[in-house]
């Protein structure tokens, strides 16, 4: 087999596409992802390997347990593209929406990526994202209405919480977060991350 020659890092500026030819984009190449910040650049994100799909996993769980038993709202894995306010179209790790504001959706929104920012979101930085990239993200994430974010950086042992309107707030690892008001009750124990 020939070596791959062409550059392993694709940069798109912005492209002008309307919500449905962006949907249509992602349909139609559904083996890759693709997001799409505030400014219309398209980004393509890399697959996580098996340490960082195994803690993605475990918290989505830790947060779904506890939402099944409060049934406050509806958690959405790392598939889900949400097309937020601010104009991005973006796909957290871990996300959740508090129930009436879900419902208020009608079936349509749904079914296609839902024109909400979810109240509450994870991102998980593997080995292979741009840690400045990811805090980007979530300021984007933050100035589109999304409530609380924690970012989990391994390879730094920390963990980032933010909040709108605030400075973010940095704690090294082990620590417990706390879903505050957004996801009253909610506590997850961060412990240092191992391969």
């Amino acid at each position: 087999m020939g070596q791959l020659t062409l550059p392993l890092k694709l940069d798109f500026k912005q492209v002008d596409l309307t919500d449905d030819q962006f949907y249509q984009l992602c349909i139609n190449n559904s083996e890759l992802t693709i997001e799409r910040n505030a400014q219309g650049v398209l980004i393509v994100m890399a697959p996580v390997g098996g340490a960082s799909g195994n803690r993605e996993a475990d918290t989505i769980t830790d947060l779904n347990n506890w939402n099944r038993q409060t049934q406050l709202g509806k958690v959405f894995s790392s598939s889900t593209m949400f097309k937020l306010p601010g104009g991005g179209n973006r796909s957290p790790d871990v996300a959740w929406v508090e129930l009436t504001r879900w419902q208020a959706l009608t079936p349509a929104q749904r079914q296609k990526f839902p024109p909400i920012a979810p109240d509450f979101v994870i991102e998980l930085c593997s080995g292979t994202d741009d840690l400045a990239a990811l805090q980007e993200k979530m300021q984007e994430y933050m100035s589109s209405g999304v409530r609380l974010g924690w970012l989990l950086n391994p390879q730094d042992q920390q963990a980032e919480i933010y909040r709108p309107g605030q400075a973010k707030e940095v704690r090294s690892l082990p620590t417990q977060l706390c879903g505050e008001e957004v996801l009253s009750g909610f506590i997850l124990q961060v412990d240092h991350f191992t391969e």
